[in-house]
């Protein structure tokens, strides 16, 4: 099955797209004129997204051990919740006790782990009352091997030479390959996701491995999605063509490996406004990326942003809500969360106070109250003030019309002196930790920050 773009059908796709959108404008007039749908929806510039793991997010394991934990989230500065899979799990060839939630059994369905669809959309609606939108993950690529489709349709399936179900990469042995040739299966795919707009007036899809399915699919997703309402889009990838034809945000996935690295001491800042200056080259200006310093594949497989990270997990949480993306909270996040939750068992977040939690809401209100910070082509671009970075400490301004804001970040774990921003007389501290400011010049400990908001002179 090709797990790429195909030029003919995408060229279909384009023009079905440009009659429904543009009358009798060419496929090839109506990318080059604009994006093929609209901009991202408005509601999300600001927003902050908070990743759900049902099965672990309390002792209960369900929506009853979530929804008590609504207004919480709410005060916390959330606006998006997105819920990991809330559909059945497939049991043959499981994983674990419980199964991966990424083993899909019925699309069209609501896991009894988690309780009903009936409880399901109330959870949707309380969260709407707060004044936040909720997405779920989609899982596209695969199937369990239990799932309907496999006898309903087999020719729906990847197939070896002899013909049997093969997996989507041999390590994944709980699960089967989609065959998007099928027009007939990609048909009931984006019947499936709209039934959950439809039926439980959800606000949009985060979709699994995105950049496996042809893009031309997500074309033709979107284009009939947002025909319901205007939701969101996000995919887990980082190609920039899921941006430019079908995605509102896609992953970040090179800004975490960078600031491990820099916590190793392998990499320093010039490696990270390397990063910046590409991202700001090739990210269209009303997509965007998604911001973490975990998620659930990093915190499972790999280590928990606080063994990763350790002291330098605030300043890096500060630079993924200040430079340009959407930032994500992973569960449990906020109590700092020190466990590696397991993926195929329960294994409840052990939750607690911390200071991470103070450090979110400060970043979240800091957000939505200075437009130069938002995203999805809204706030400011991301401009490295040279004469305030080293090897050591990041400093970088966003601007949207008079309103500036400056973020300084010292990287290392030695203190920094560094020359203070030329508008900083004209700015004042709105958040900081282990930062002092003189005259001419602002001291940094080991990980501190600095961010100023002003009104720019320019």
């Amino acid at each position: 099955m090709p797990k790429q773009l195909r030029p003919s059908v995408l060229g279909f796709a384009f023009s079905l797209v440009a009659v429904m959108c543009f009358g009798c404008a060419s496929a090839s007039e109506s990318v080059t004129q604009e994006r093929p749908y609209p901009n991202p929806p408005k509601w999300i510039q600001d927003t902050i997204v908070y990743q759900v793991n049902l099965r672990q997010f309390s002792e209960a394991g369900n929506l009853d051990g979530f929804r008590e934990q609504l207004p919480r989230l709410k005060a916390l500065g959330v606006g998006v919740l997105w819920f990991m899979p809330i559909h059945p799990i497939g049991v043959e060839a499981r994983s674990g006790g419980l199964g991966s939630p990424y083993a899909v059994r019925d699309y069209l369905s609501f896991s009894e782990e988690f309780g009903t669809l009936d409880e399901f959309k109330a959870t949707v609606r309380e969260a709407h009352d707060l004044g936040m939108y909720v997405i779920i993950d989609w899982v596209p690529n695969h199937t369990s091997p239990d799932h309907p489709w496999v006898q309903q349709h087999p020719d729906w399936y990847t197939r070896d030479e002899n013909g049997d179900l093969v997996p989507p990469i041999p390590l994944w042995a709980d699960v089967v390959d989609l065959n998007f040739d099928s027009m007939e299966m990609r048909r009931a795919m984006i019947e499936a996701m709209a039934y959950w707009v439809r039926e439980a007036d959800i606000d949009g899809f985060r979709v699994d491995t995105a950049e496996w399915q042809p893009l031309d699919f997500w074309v033709e997703a979107r284009n009939v999605l947002r025909e319901i309402k205007p939701i969101f889009m996000l995919a887990e990838g980082a190609k920039t063509e899921l941006l430019e034809y079908a995605f509102d945000a896609a992953y970040a996935w090179d800004l975490t490996p960078n600031m491990n690295q820099i916590k190793e001491g392998t990499k320093n800042v010039s490696d990270l406004v390397n990063y910046l200056n590409a991202e700001a080259r090739i990210v269209p200006n009303d997509g965007f990326r998604l911001n973490f310093t975990t998620n659930h594949d990093i915190n499972a497989w790999e280590a928990t942003a606080v063994e990763r990270m350790g002291e330098a997990l605030e300043a890096f949480t500060v630079l993924t809500f200040t430079v340009n993306g959407m930032p994500l909270i992973y569960n449990g996040q906020e109590a700092r969360l020190e466990q590696r939750l397991n993926f195929f068992d329960p294994d409840p977040i052990v939750w607690r106070e911390d200071s991470m939690a103070d450090l979110y809401r400060e970043l979240a209100e800091l957000k939505r109250s200075h437009p130069a910070l938002w995203h999805g082509g809204t706030g400011g671009a991301v401009q490295i003030i040279q004469e305030c970075t080293n090897e050591s400490v990041l400093t970088f301004q966003r601007q949207y019309k008079t309103q500036n804001i400056v973020v300084m970040l010292n990287l290392s774990d030695t203190p920094q002196r560094v020359m203070a921003p030329t508008t900083s007389e004209h700015m004042s501290a709105v958040l900081s930790r282990g930062a002092q400011q003189a005259e001419n010049t602002i001291e940094l400990q080991p990980w501190g920050y600095m961010i100023l908001s002003g009104v720019s002179t320019d």
